[in-house]
């Protein structure tokens, strides 16, 4: 395993590079080209007119047949009837045309009465008497009062039996006239229709009670009254065929859309569609390919884009990017794998796919937001290679489930990512990628089996747990060839049963109590300032590992012995303990233990000064030189490393102390806290002071728990007192 991480950090240093890095690129774009390629290349077909398909052609997307939708719309104007507007202010002003002659004969008629009146008034010596007017006179007077197309339409035929008749039958003809014409006019007369409307008014009018003249004009003005009503309206028309033309919706050939059946003769009609799909002599269209570039291209983009953001150090950027680019490349495998299944014509093959493998790794490995990015970027993947042997399609159905899986198993993940949370989001996933499926059969209204719906339910299952078990099988090979320190793999090691956990408690009890409690002062101090609990308490736990190479010489070992540097000079005892920093550090990497573990265990006295044995010292020899009496260092670099290094000289000083008091405890930890930062040992880290001072807080905090007032009881104090 060595080698393979010597490879990875060879791989990760080239990445420093510009060139390489875009290399690395290119190479990520090679195989997503290589891995869509046959998914969008459009399909070789040796098609003729009148030839047999020897096999099932679909459409590779969708395209509107714009010959079909304009048949389609002719077909439809066609079908529309002209329309025809009833004028119905015509009946109105033939029935008052109507009733204005018979006025006028009325009137004729009073005049002439009245004349007649007048005349038989008069003294007949005084004027000779004037004879009354003819029935031609009276005619002439009629005509007279109507208009002038009126008289000239109607024979005096027609007049004449007006003025002859009464004022009581001239009524009676009124309302028998305008009746009938009201009758035949309140419908529909076309101009074909006329000649018949005519006659129904005749026939309404001949078998009345009027004398036969007076029967004959009313016919006759009946029939010159009706005229034809309903006329051709162009504009109605006109609306009526747009409205008909909008309606009729473009005819589309749908992409997956069968064109022709196997075995099926390729006619005229079938021919032009292929055509128009481009599925005849497509073999020079370049228009996919370049999709295909565009989409990779934006894929590319977007990873570019998050890791050049990405707020950490170059060193760990290109190692994140470097393992980011293999659990992509080894999903788009695992994925294209399952993609050539295809062949065996089965629709659920996709959802074998372990969706949320890769989404779970990088949100463990490397943090969520690339993890939610990589599912994004995994389900547009799927929607390619999953478009069921159609070139050019998108299989929206496979790109939704790849989604909703990866983003299941990433949000249930917690940060405390043991095995079997793992397994509990891949037991997650799966009931997710059921119900997605489920939704998206109920959605395309499908008829399926039952034999089908176990099919769904196996493949959901696989796909889950699937996804669970290849994490955790591949959590390792990373974390060890990265040298990636995971949550999970420290709770791992922080396991007591860890051969070197067990190491220091059989050999360096004391100094295994000391590294507890370091622990727990360590991480509620690191979780209050933001920085990793998690890691301060583990480091704790191995920081003073290298104490176990000579336990007796640390006064935390030495219950009932003599303490062994009273029988050496400052110098010897200075090395001795100056030692356990680089044998602790010697004994971690044997272990292969992840470097930021070692860091801690190098960096926690930083280069600070043994004051004992350097004060010791010079009462002998006061030319000693105090570098010889300092710790090698490095001083810490992080913040877990400062406040670990803080705490272990805090827990140290406090357990000396007799009697501890909170006063107490605050002083000695503002003085530790002090002398760390007079002493520059906390200048190569980014801790700020305000930070300093909430450490300091959780610490004494801590301690004043630990260390609180016991109660001291009667009965013990008497035995004690007894004994």
């Amino acid at each position: 395993m060595d080698k393979m991480q010597q490879h990875f950090l060879r791989i990760r240093k080239l990445l420093d590079i510009t060139f390489f890095r875009v290399l690395f690129f290119l190479v990520l774009g090679a195989v997503l080209y290589a891995a869509m390629f046959s998914n969008v290349k459009p399909e070789k077909l040796d098609l003729s007119l009148f030839s047999v398909a020897e096999k099932t052609i679909r459409s590779p997307g969708t395209v509107e047949d714009k010959k079909s939708t304009e048949n389609k719309r002719q077909d439809a104007l066609d079908q529309v009837q002209d329309v025809y507007a009833l004028k119905k202010e015509y009946t109105q002003n033939r029935v008052d045309l109507m009733t204005s002659i018979f006025q006028a004969s009325a009137e004729v008629n009073a005049e002439i009465n009245e004349e007649v009146k007048k005349q038989e008034a008069q003294d007949p010596e005084e004027k000779p008497a004037k004879q009354e007017p003819t029935v031609s006179e009276r005619t002439i007077r009629l005509k007279a009062k109507l208009p002038t197309s009126v008289t000239k339409d109607l024979p005096d035929q027609v007049f004449s039996p007006l003025v002859q008749a009464s004022n009581d039958e001239l009524s009676i003809a009124k309302d028998l006239t305008v009746t009938a014409i009201n009758n035949v006019m309140t419908k529909r007369i076309s101009a074909d229709e006329v000649e018949n409307a005519k006659k129904r008014v005749e026939e309404e009018l001949k078998y009345t009670t009027l004398n036969d003249n007076l029967r004959i004009a009313v016919i006759e003005l009946g029939r010159y009254a009706v005229i034809q009503n309903e006329f051709y309206d162009p504009i109605a028309t006109e609306e009526l065929r747009q409205q008909a033309a909008e309606s009729v919706e473009p005819v589309k050939i749908l992409q997956g859309q069968v064109l022709v059946e196997e075995g099926e003769l390729i006619n005229q009609d079938i021919f032009r569609q292929l055509q128009l799909v481009g599925l005849l002599d497509n073999e020079k269209s370049f228009k996919p390919f370049i999709g295909l570039v565009v989409l990779i291209t934006i894929i590319l983009s977007s990873i570019y884009y998050y890791f050049y953001q990405m707020k950490s150090t170059p060193e760990k950027r290109q190692t994140y990017l470097l393992l980011f680019g293999i659990i992509f490349i080894l999903s788009v495998f695992i994925m294209k794998i399952i993609s050539m299944l295809q062949i065996v014509n089965y629709a659920w093959i996709g959802y074998l796919f372990p969706a949320a493998m890769g989404g779970m790794l990088i949100k463990i490995l490397i943090d969520e937001k690339l993890a939610i990015l990589m599912s994004i970027i995994m389900a547009v993947c799927g929607s390619v290679l999953f478009n069921e042997g159609v070139a050019g399609t998108l299989n929206f159905s496979e790109g939704i489930y790849v989604l909703f899986s990866a983003l299941a198993g990433i949000l249930f993940l917690s940060s405390q990512n043991r095995r079997l949370k793992i397994l509990q989001a891949g037991s997650f996933a799966a009931a997710v990628n059921l119900l997605t499926i489920l939704s998206l059969m109920f959605l395309a209204n499908g008829q399926f089996s039952g034999l089908e719906y176990g099919y769904f339910l196996i493949t959901a299952l696989v796909s889950g747990v699937g996804s669970a078990v290849l994490t955790i099988g591949l959590l390792p090979f990373f974390e060890a060839s990265f040298g990636i320190l995971s949550t999970m793999r420290l709770i791992e090691l922080s396991n007591p049963n860890h051969p070197l956990l067990r190491k220091i408690l059989m050999e360096a009890p004391g100094t295994y109590h000391h590294s507890v409690m370091v622990a727990n002062l360590s991480e509620s101090a690191c979780e209050a300032i933001g920085a990793n609990g998690l890691l301060a308490r583990v480091g704790s736990y191995y920081h003073d590992i290298g104490k176990t190479k000579r336990p007796n010489f640390f006064i935390e070992n030495q219950m009932h012995h003599d303490n062994p540097h009273d029988r050496l000079p400052p110098d010897k005892s200075a090395n001795i303990i100056i030692a356990h920093v680089s044998d602790g550090s010697a004994i971690l990497r044997k272990y292969h233990m992840p470097k930021e573990i070692i860091d801690i265990a190098e960096q926690h006295h930083g280069t600070t000064l043994l004051k004992f044995f350097y004060h010791k010292a010079v009462q002998s020899n006061p030319e000693i030189v105090e570098e010889d009496y300092r710790y090698p260092g490095p001083k810490a670099q992080t913040k877990e490393s400062a406040v670990v290094g803080i705490a272990d000289s805090v827990e140290a000083a406090v357990r000396s102390l007799s009697q501890p008091t909170p006063e107490l405890i605050e002083s000695l930890v503002k003085k530790i806290i002090a002398d760390r930062l007079q002493d520059g040992q906390l200048n190569e880290c980014d801790i700020t002071i305000k930070e300093i001072e909430i450490v300091s807080h959780t610490l004494c905090e801590t301690l004043k728990g630990i260390f609180h007032a016991r109660i001291e009881y009667p009965e013990l104090t008497k035995k004690v007192k007894q004994a």
